[in-house]
């Protein structure tokens, strides 16, 4: 990774006609740390650092967050719900799994692995909560492309939440349709 030199910092920020003062506010730093940054007085911490980068190129339009590439038709089942409605809104809907959802809060997901997984009984007619898989992944609305796209290399799909409630999904579906 190639870090910014203090002039690269200044002119970028003027190419976007940027103030320090509004640069500081979008990075959440200081107007006069901004100043000896970019005067090369103070060499700040990388995570400092990040965060300017970061506000500059969203500044720019380049940063992606969750809530432009996600799906806010959120299909779902509850925990209580059999597992037989879960199953035939899975198939009717051309899905391999659903999040489980009560009162907007997830709680987990239902997929056609974990109702194969099932070896006594008839599992249709139990309740979704006793079959579902309670591990999943939430992301705030805000969240970077990247981050969505590192927490999809360890999950099929992920809930986006604004302030606990779902309001969105994002599968590697979305993501390619994005790009």
């Amino acid at each position: 990774m190639e870090l910014p030199t203090p002039n690269d910092l200044r002119e970028r920020r003027k190419s976007l006609e940027l103030t320090q003062s509004k640069l500081a506010d979008m990075a959440g730093v200081s107007q006069p740390l901004i100043a000896r940054i970019e005067g090369g007085d103070v060499d700040p911490r990388l995570s400092t650092l990040r965060r300017i980068v970061e506000a500059l190129d969203e500044a720019e339009g380049r940063i992606v967050r969750a809530e432009d590439v996600m799906n806010t038709n959120v299909r779902s089942v509850a925990p209580d719900d059999s597992v037989r409605e879960a199953r035939d809104l899975m198939l009717d809907a051309g899905f391999s799994q659903l999040p489980v959802i009560e009162n907007g809060m997830p709680l987990g997901f239902i997929s056609n692995s974990d109702i194969r997984h099932v070896q006594e009984g008839d599992v249709t007619q139990r309740p979704v909560s006793e079959v579902m898989s309670e591990g999943l992944t939430t992301v705030e609305l805000d969240t970077t492309l990247d981050e969505v796209s590192s927490g999809l290399d360890h999950n099929s799909a992920i809930l986006v939440v604004e302030g606990g409630e779902t309001v969105g999904i994002i599968t590697d579906a979305d993501i390619a349709a994005h790009i």
